[in-house]
């Protein structure tokens, strides 16, 4: 019995030890600091005030005035994520919400709350697979690299493919292709002139558009070491509905409103009516 009771100690001293071993791997200390809670700088959308627009073809640019004409009577037009569909990318970037970035030496993961926005960085040296199963925030591909020569990372660039639909890029529905083709190229690095500002340089590679559009994103560092993370779950006060294609709106009182002025209601055919 005591030869079993050695052996089992041995055993798990050893497979501590490995433990131990795989966590000294990873050296933090060759990769930045991008810890703490990012939030987006200026408003969540694609678009800052004093931007140029989107370099869109003319068939999605008419899509688009449609789209605006659309929701200035109450209908959300070509905008999913209303009906809590996830924003998908490029749209994941506007972060609608705090974003955390986990760096491991495999995989640098962002998380963000708003609708389940969390990506997956695959940074393992992995090349792409001959297929990919679409999903709304895509296969992404990255690489660290070293663009000043101290011996530290600082910059992942990133691509992602495999990106399904329906997307916009933010609440306005500024549309991409519903081929869902897009690919997305990204440049992610701290400002060089102050460490609380991380840039995304995001190129949108899209049918949509009549050539590659490349747009800045900032997000400030906030002061608190332990930051506190909210729970966003998006259907628990989603009043929108959507019925026969048709947008709707549940009110305060629970009861089904039009979303825009003369909308009929929807076929009551199932329901018994009442007598009048």
């Amino acid at each position: 019995m005591q030869y079993r009771g050695l052996i089992g100690a041995l055993t798990l001293c050893t497979a501590f030890c490995f433990a131990m071993a795989g966590a000294r791997a990873f050296d933090e200390s060759k990769y930045p600091d991008w810890k703490g809670k990012w939030e987006t700088i200026g408003r969540p959308t694609w678009l800052q005030p004093g931007d140029v627009g989107a370099p869109l073809t003319p068939e999605y640019e008419k899509l688009f005035e449609w789209n605006r004409g659309q929701q200035r009577v109450g209908n959300p037009g070509f905008e999913p994520s209303w009906a809590c569909l996830p924003g998908g990318m490029p749209r994941v970037m506007n972060a609608f919400a705090p974003m955390e970035i986990v760096i491991t030496p495999a995989t640098t993961h962002i998380l963000i709350s708003h609708i389940h926005d969390n990506r997956r960085i695959f940074t393992d040296g992995r090349q792409w697979p001959d297929e990919i199963e679409p999903t709304f925030h895509g296969y992404s591909i990255g690489r660290w690299s070293d663009t000043d020569g101290d011996g530290r990372y600082d910059t992942l660039d990133v691509e992602t493919r495999g990106i399904k639909g329906p997307r916009a890029y933010d609440g306005s529905g500024l549309p991409l292709h519903a081929d869902n083709q897009t690919v997305v190229k990204e440049t992610i690095y701290l400002d060089p002139s102050n460490a609380k500002v991380l840039i995304d340089d995001i190129t949108t590679i899209d049918h949509a558009l009549a050539r590659p559009w490349t747009v800045k994103k900032r997000y400030g560092r906030g002061p608190d070491p332990r930051p506190d993370w909210i729970e966003q779950i998006c259907p628990e006060a989603n009043p929108h509905v959507r019925i026969q294609g048709e947008p709707y709106f549940i009110g305060a009182d629970g009861r089904l409103m039009p979303s825009m002025k003369d909308q009929p209601p929807p076929d009551l055919r199932y329901f018994k009516q009442p007598r009048r």
